[in-house]
């Protein structure tokens, strides 16, 4: 089966401003992908890319369901670029994943507030979604937003730096949902963050992006210390505590 991306030899940039090269690697369908790096890294230009914004400077970006129909993509962006100032509740929030399947002129349907509910309900907000998106948590805004999100039937789960910014409890819930929603519907799902705690412990295999450095493998094989040392230009340390994986970088002086 062919994968749902595959990258070959892509340049990626902006004009005659060439932001990464010769970027090759695959995501396969039903595999729970991540992508990281640090900020400015490459990691946006990447993702644009992949869901048809970006167009590549040289070599080739595919994108196409094994059966080679267009895939259908879930976009969850960060919080920071949502204007919470709009008087929408978290349902009709959600209800905007419908768009594509409603059309410019048609109102919602049947199927369309079916579709709109079982999202709801799959990132747990049954009891806020009735409520203004504005006044809801920075956690129950990321649920809606996922929500928004599943409402479409993606295909691809496309996430964005979905915990920035969030307390350590709404982060860990975040993305238990992530890991449940691909569990249960083998969704396929990219996972992009400059966080490597929280995509080590969660993704199958992952991308590690920089400008001198593209990294693709198991995470196990390209998270190691001597990698990211030299990736980001400090010690960094890889701990396995209690089964989980912790980077630690500036000779101990705390977790990235």
């Amino acid at each position: 089966m062919p994968p749902l991306i595959t990258f070959t030899n892509a340049t990626l940039g902006y004009g005659n401003h060439v932001i990464l090269r010769g970027i090759t690697f695959a995501v396969e369908a039903g595999e729970y992908f991540g992508l990281v790096g640090p900020n400015g890294a490459g990691k946006t230009t990447i993702v644009r890319a992949i869901l048809g914004s970006l167009r590549p400077l040289s070599g080739s970006v595919k994108v196409a369901r094994p059966d080679g129909l267009p895939v259908r993509f879930g976009y969850v962006p960060q919080r920071d670029t949502v204007d919470y100032v709009l008087p929408y509740t978290a349902r009709e929030v959600v209800m905007m994943g419908r768009y594509r399947h409603i059309g410019l002129i048609r109102r919602p349907g049947a199927a369309d507030r079916e579709a709109v509910s079982r999202s709801i309900a799959h990132v747990g907000m049954e009891a806020m979604a009735d409520r203004p998106f504005k006044d809801l948590s920075g956690g129950q805004k990321q649920r809606t937003l996922i929500a928004r999100a599943l409402a479409c039937d993606p295909d691809l789960l496309v996430l964005d730096e979905p915990t920035n910014g969030m307390d350590l409890a709404s982060r860990i819930a975040i993305l238990d949902l992530v890991r449940e929603l691909h569990r249960e519907g083998s969704l396929t799902v990219l996972l992009v963050s400059h966080l490597l705690d929280d995509v080590a412990n969660h993704v199958h295999r992952l991308a590690v992006v920089e400008r001198e450095v593209f990294s693709v493998g198991p995470v196990d094989e390209v998270l190691t210390g001597e990698n990211l040392s030299a990736i980001y230009n400090m010690p960094v340390e890889v701990q396995r505590v209690h089964g989980r994986t912790i980077i630690i970088t500036g000779g101990g002086n705390g977790s990235r």
